[in-house]
Order: structure tokens, then C-alpha cells, then sequence
């Protein structure tokens, strides 16, 4: 078919069509953006309305004087707060030793070594007993590592039995401290 309207009337419908896009556009924004400020309106009264009559309750109580505590309070709670840090301190204080212990055994613990487990028992009759289990790559580390605990002191008596000698290498053993 062929095209009978000149090119100037073509630019000139087009640019009439965005216009009246446009402002169909802006229209339908302005009504809907009417719509919501009526839609909010009540919700924003209520709330507006809610916030004076706290802020008003706020005032009113920030002017209250406030009663004395009596000394028999006073002296209550004084008691129940000794009471407390005392119960804290117990608290704070109970695991420093097997924190200690643990520190001692990690800080010793070499490259050939691997600790799978660490038991602390605090038996009346005996004393502070560390059991530790684990893996040695080898015999002299596992000598190395049962001579550090010896040399450092800590404590009183390191037992390793014999029986975790007869691998040469990747040997399963269990070592047994018990703390000064």
C-alpha cells in the first residue's frame, strides 16, 4: 500500500499521540497519588493523635515526684546485691582451673601430635586427673610430648603407659596427668 501522508503530518501526529501519553500519564499518577493521601489520612490522624496523648502522659509523669525508698529497702537491697556478686564471682571463677589445664596441654601439644580428646576429673581421693587422647606420628614425639609435661611442673605425675609404644608410627594413645 502505498503511503499517502506526508512525512510532516506523520512527525506531527506522532508528537501529538506523546503528548496526550504524557498527559494521560501525569493525570493518572496525580489522581492515584490523590487516591493514597486520602486512603493514609485516617491512619495518620489516629496515629498523630495517639503520639500527643503519650507525649502528654510522658510530661505528667516525668513531674510526679517519686517516693523515698525506705532504709529497710535500702538495706534489702544492699544485702541482695552482695548476695549476687558473690554468686557471680563463684560462677566466673569455677572453670580457671580446667581452662588453665587445657592451655598448658594445647600450648605443649607439637605438629606430630593430634589431640582427639581431653577429660578432666577432679576426684577427692586422687586429685586433678587430665586424661588426654589422641594420635602421635611418631614414637619420639610421643616421647617429646610426655617429657614436656615432666619438665613443666604443672603437674605431679604423667603416666603413659607402655603399651602405646608397640606402633612405630600413628600411634593411638592415652596419657594421664594429675595436676599439682
Amino acid at each position: 500500500m502505498i503511503n499517502l501522508i506526508p512525512i510532516e503530518e506523520k512527525k506531527e501526529i506522532r508528537n501529538d499521540f506523546l503528548g496526550r501519553l504524557v498527559t494521560v500519564f501525569f493525570t493518572m499518577l496525580g489522581i492515584v497519588l490523590l487516591i493514597a493521601t486520602v486512603a493514609t489520612l485516617p491512619a495518620f490522624v489516629f496515629s498523630y493523635s495517639k503520639k500527643s496523648s503519650i507525649d502528654n502522659k510522658m510530661e505528667l509523669q516525668k513531674n510526679e515526684i517519686m517516693p523515698a525508698v525506705d532504709k529497710e529497702a535500702q538495706t534489702a537491697i544492699k544485702d541482695l546485691n552482695n548476695r549476687l556478686g558473690s554468686i557471680e564471682k563463684t560462677m566466673n571463677d569455677k572453670y580457671v582451673f580446667s581452662q588453665n589445664i587445657i592451655t598448658e596441654i594445647v600450648s605443649r601439644k607439637t605438629s606430630g601430635i593430634k589431640i582427639n580428646r581431653i577429660f578432666y576429673e577432679n576426684d577427692k581421693s586422687r586429685g586433678r586427673i587430665v586424661e588426654i587422647n589422641g594420635i602421635a606420628a611418631s614414637r619420639e614425639q610421643l616421647l617429646l610430648f610426655r617429657r614436656s609435661f615432666e619438665d613443666s611442673g604443672v603437674f605431679k605425675s604423667v603416666d603413659l603407659p607402655i603399651s602405646n609404644f608397640i606402633k612405630g608410627y600413628n600411634i593411638e594413645f592415652s596419657l594421664n596427668l594429675i595436676a599439682v
